[in-house]
């Protein structure tokens, strides 16, 4: 599975603290994007039609999935109320 990733080190920059924790949701989201741990949840309101996934309880990396091009496509990575 391919991710895209323009995001994310944008974001490690800012956040340096929480690299590992990046790098092991992205690893964890091309092994297996349902994984439990992951807390897979389809997005409402503005985003309606996107996911997120956790990072910390305070940031989450939003994402578009599309299963039958074997794609993630990682489109912001920030706190709840950045993305």
């Amino acid at each position: 599975m391919q991710i895209s990733t323009d995001y994310t080190a944008r974001f490690e920059r800012a956040h340096p603290e929480l690299r590992r924790r990046i790098a092991q949701a992205l690893l964890d989201l091309e092994h297996d994007p349902f994984n439990p741990h992951l807390r897979l949840q389809a997005l409402s309101g503005e985003l309606a039609g996107l996911h997120a996934v956790s990072v910390t309880h305070a940031y989450r990396i939003v994402r578009t999935l599309r299963l039958s091009e074997r794609e993630i496509v990682l489109l912001n990575i920030g706190s709840h109320d950045e993305v």
